[in-house]
């Protein structure tokens, strides 16, 4: 069986949006390496609409090892307004959580998004999600969509830490 796992960037201040400004000067090689190796049981890549949009506007262009693998997976983008996606995507219609839990009971890589976006809520609410790796990063954002914002109540359970010299720490949580 396939996991399903969330992976977020959230400052301290618990803003998700925009991390592309304020993370990335913390992405270093360190961390892109660890991000790397977190993508060696992944098949496919879930996106929103809005991310995906956000994403593949730009990130097709970028190379490296960690962007290379990016861009070579398989990607699924649960969206009710799209009619047509590129960037090696498929699009998901329909019930996006009846698509997901079908594709969860299939053996094969586990599925991984980034962002806890308005999508969260149909994947907490069904019971999709396995995991949450929040990596925070040591910086105060000051304004922006914070996470969980659109999840609603949700309780976790840390079941790992690790930390990278720029002061990033990823906490690896488990729905109750």
């Amino acid at each position: 069986m396939r996991r399903l796992i969330v992976s977020s960037f959230v400052s301290l201040d618990g803003v998700i949006e925009g991390p592309m400004g304020w993370a990335s000067p913390f992405f270093d090689e360190q961390n892109q390496a660890h991000a790397l190796q977190a993508l060696s049981g992944v098949e496919f890549f879930l996106l929103g609409r809005v991310t995906y949009e956000m994403f593949s506007a730009r990130w097709p262009d970028l190379k490296g090892p960690y962007m290379d693998r990016i861009n070579g997976m398989k990607k699924l983008v649960a969206s009710k307004t799209l009619k047509t996606v590129g960037w090696n995507a498929t699009l998901l219609e329909g019930d996006v959580a009846q698509a997901l839990a079908a594709l969860k009971r299939q053996p094969g890589g586990d599925i991984l998004k980034y962002g806890v976006s308005q999508l969260d809520k149909t994947l907490v609410s069904a019971g999709l999600v396995d995991e949450y790796h929040l990596s925070i990063v040591p910086t105060r954002v000051g304004h922006g969509k914070r996470a969980f914002d659109d999840v609603g109540s949700i309780d976790l359970d840390l079941v790992g830490t690790h930390s990278f010299d720029n002061g990033v720490v990823t906490l690896t949580y488990v729905p109750r």
